[in-house]
């Protein structure tokens, strides 16, 4: 039989996973890891829990497994958690790991086997976090450098394969994710940031052109 392919994207009920999902499901089957029900569009599918949660992730794959081939895996789901190093306690230490870093590399590992037959991409959404250290934001740039280590080593195991692997680093965007950490980025502040539709284009413009391979995407504010 015949397997459809289809764009596994997390976080993807908001914020720039939301309108990466608006430019796939123009043409392609699209799929959503989320942990909380938000806003749907039609002809996707959704599936809600923790994606650091193995029991949630392996439910998931086993549900599409017979009829998908994964063209492109989007990890882009984020926690941010913000504050001077010694207010970092244990529940923030797991929040941030979980929602940044084991999540990603649990949904790549369960992905992974879906994409071998007939390749695919792995996008990992960082941050430009990932490429340097910012005040206040010990525990996020933790989470996303361990996650740009993860990228760069899934990039050398599949150099040469059918599989392509490409990080994303981009700046501060206009998004639902500093609703939770207002005291931090006041609304204000990130209203003159970026704007997630504007990120989407650029980076489904870049992944989706079959003519060139960019390993690397950094989108920095003006």
């Amino acid at each position: 039989m015949m397997k459809n392919n289809l764009v596994v994207i997390t976080g993807g009920n908001s914020g720039l996973g939301l309108e990466l999902v608006k430019n796939f499901v123009k043409n392609s089957k699209v799929l959503v890891l989320a942990r909380t029900k938000r806003e749907e569009l039609e002809n996707v599918f959704y599936e809600y829990g923790n994606i650091a949660d193995e029991v949630f992730i392996k439910s998931v794959y086993n549900k599409y497994e017979t009829d998908f081939n994964i063209s492109f895996l989007i990890n882009n789901a984020a926690v941010g958690c913000f504050g001077t190093p010694e207010e970092n306690d244990l529940d923030k230490i797991i929040k941030v790991l979980e929602g940044n870093l084991i999540g990603l590399i649990l949904n790549t590992s369960y992905a992974l086997p879906l994409m071998k037959e007939n390749g695919g991409k792995v996008i990992n959404i960082l941050s430009t976090a990932a490429l340097k250290g910012n005040v206040n934001e010990s525990l996020y740039c933790a989470a996303k450098w361990g996650a740009r280590g993860y990228t760069e080593s899934l990039k050398a195991t599949f150099k040469g394969t059918n599989i392509k692997v490409i990080s994303v680093c981009p700046g501060g965007m206009n998004t639902d994710f500093w609703s939770s950490n207002r005291s931090y980025v006041p609304s204000e502040k990130s209203l003159k940031w970026m704007k997630p539709q504007d990120v989407a284009k650029v980076i489904y413009d870049n992944i989706t052109n079959d003519n060139l391979c960019v390993s690397d995407i950094v989108i920095e504010r003006i």
